[in-house]
Order: C-alpha cells, then structure tokens, then sequence
C-alpha cells in the first residue's frame, strides 16, 4: 500500500442566522450553524505507461526520391517495432516542404519528415526498441505517466483517505462545540494525469551511428494524485 499523505486544511467558517417573522407570516425554521471544512489527500502513482516518438527526416532535390527515402526507413521501423509485441506503433504524422535558396524565391530541395508513435507498460521493451531504431530514426520525446488504470486505482484510494479526513474534522469541529452534526453538501475535485518526462530523450538525425546505440535505461518515477474535498456541515443540538 503507497502511504497517503494528507494534509488537511482547517478552513472553518460559523454562520448562525435568525429571521423573525411578522404576524402576518408562517413561523421560519430555524436556522442551524454550520462549519466549512476542506482537506487535501495526496498518493503516489507508479508511472507505469511509456510513450515515445521518432521520427525520419531527409532531403533530396526531387520529392519523389525524398518520399521514397523516408517511406522506406519508416517501413523497416514498422516491422522491427512489429516484432516486439509489448510495444504498440502507429502513425503519427508526416510532412513535406520546400527548401528555398538564398534568394527565398526558388526551391533548391524538398524536406520529408515522417513519424512514428511508441507505446508500452514494458519499459525495457521500449528502451530496446527505440535502440534498434536510432540506427535509422531519431527520437522526439519519451515520456511517462500512470496508466488509465492505475491512476484510477490511486485516485479512488485518495478520494477515501480525503473523505475519512474529512469526516475526523468534522467530528472534531463538533465535538469540541459539544454538538451533533450532519454533511449539508460536500464537494470533491481530482487533478487531471499529466505525462511526465522520462528522460531528455534527443537524438539528431546527423548523429546517427552506423550500429545501434545499446538501450538506455527509463527512469518512470511517480506522479502525484491529489484529491480535495470541500464541504460544509450542519451543526445540531
């Protein structure tokens, strides 16, 4: 069990009102006080989803020679990532340009970038992967994140530690005023998963060795799922 760190928030807030009635009225109900809480629940989340990108790049003075250039490493990564089934490819784009001269106004040659998508819950599998694959590719980016499950799972385990929090205040808010009480409204706000970055994972096109680079290590780390939860509670004799 990853140990939660709350950290509560002792935002308490009384309110009593009263609204007398004329004569001519029904009687009101009587209002009772009430006390705002708000507490914090925060856990850890193994980053345990690995995403990477690369990309092949080249040019030429004909498009067509440039197209087929490209199409061709990208081909021959296909199905070198094809042979690693913890490892999902796709496409990701790809994007052809003019290169101009000096003058700005004539095309000397024709740019073609075209990249692919990595994705795994097998860090190692990716890591290999993306060493076979600079032989030929450079590498965009990597990142890490939790996977949908996993943040969900820690996500509900906060939401718990924060709404025990929260009842122990209010317990504790009307304890002390020697009173009952009872939740009026309660509101409870997740953060959104952001991916984190693995490692400055860059490796130009013209740095490209004749052999594969051997795999480098990826560090996941963790990333934080906080939980707050905010509500008020109604204070009874």
């Amino acid at each position: 069990m990853i140990p939660a760190i709350i950290r509560p928030l002792a935002l308490l807030a009384f309110a009593i009102s009263a609204n007398p009635a004329s004569a001519a009225d029904a009687p009101a109900a009587p209002t009772l006080p009430t006390a705002d809480i708000s507490v914090e629940s925060s856990r850890s989340a193994p980053n345990d989803q690995f995403r990477a990108q690369v990309y092949a790049e080249s040019t030429d003075a004909s498009p067509g020679e440039v197209a087929r250039k490209v199409n061709a490493i990208v081909t021959q990564a296909i199905q070198t990532a094809r042979a690693h089934s913890a490892v999902k490819v796709r496409s990701a784009g790809n994007s052809t340009y003019p290169v101009y001269g000096k003058t700005g106004r004539s095309i000397e040659a024709w740019r073609m970038r075209s990249s692919l998508a990595l994705e795994s819950n097998d860090a190692a599998a990716l890591s290999e992967l993306l060493g076979k694959l600079q032989q030929s590719m450079a590498v965009a980016g990597l990142s890490a994140a939790p996977s949908p499950e996993t943040w969900k799972k820690i996500e509900d385990e906060a939401i718990a530690d924060a709404i025990s929090t929260f009842e122990g205040r209010a317990r504790l808010v009307a304890s002390s005023l020697k009173k009952k009480w009872k939740i009026k409204h309660l509101n409870v706000s997740t953060g959104g998963m952001q991916p984190k970055q693995a490692m400055p994972y860059v490796r130009a096109a013209a740095m490209m060795a004749e052999a594969a680079p051997p795999p480098a290590p990826i560090e996941a780390g963790d990333s934080q799922v906080t939980v707050n939860i905010s509500g008020q509670i109604e204070l009874i004799e």
